[in-house]
């Protein structure tokens, strides 16, 4: 795979909840290790870690005046493609993660960039409206979203020490993050 190795550009992972020690962020941990098996660097963006008040402090009149928010702001500026692990919240993708959008700069944050996304959840749907919904809003602002979108149903059973234990599932992840980086 030495191919990989001749792509420079950074690759933000964004881990699409707050809930505190989710499975978005195992997973975002685990898509990291896939991405670093192909000699791709990355970053993770865990919303966990975001400043609770944000919606207040750094949205509309706001924008670019929390420094707090701001650093994460940065980490979307610093990259070049953004890896989007979406849990499924009754129907959709979490608030905090719209929120989240809302407080970038709509002209410049994702414009003419790429994306993927991976749905995930507890139940057998994985995802597919939560899914549907961000890939509408993503080519609203402009940008280029990875046509594979693997879904991971009952997450919570699929994780095993890091890696995910079910081999067809595994397999669709490294084809993505393979096609995703020749993206």
């Amino acid at each position: 795979m030495p191919y990989f190795l001749n792509f420079n550009f950074m690759i933000t992972i964004i881990s699409g909840t707050n809930r505190p020690n989710s499975n978005s962020i195992r997973v975002a941990n685990y898509y990291q290790a896939l991405l670093k098996e192909r000699g791709m660097e990355s970053q993770i963006l865990d919303l966990a870690k975001i400043p609770e008040k944000f919606i207040f402090t750094a949205l509309y009149d706001n924008l670019g005046k929390d420094p707090e928010f701001n650093k994460f702001v940065d980490m979307i500026k610093g990259a070049d493609k953004y890896v989007f692990i979406v849990p499924e919240y009754n129907g959709s993708f979490p608030g905090v993660l719209k929120a989240f959008i809302d407080g970038l700069d709509y002209t410049a944050s994702f414009k003419d960039k790429k994306c993927t996304l991976v749905g995930i959840a507890t139940g057998q749907m994985a995802g597919t409206l939560a899914l549907s919904h961000l890939t509408d809003i993503l080519n609203y602002l402009g940008m280029h979203v990875h046509a594979l979108k693997p879904r991971l149903p009952c997450v919570q059973n699929l994780l095993t020490a890091g890696k995910i234990n079910d081999p067809v599932l595994e397999k669709l992840l490294q084809s993505q993050a393979e096609s995703f980086i020749k993206f």
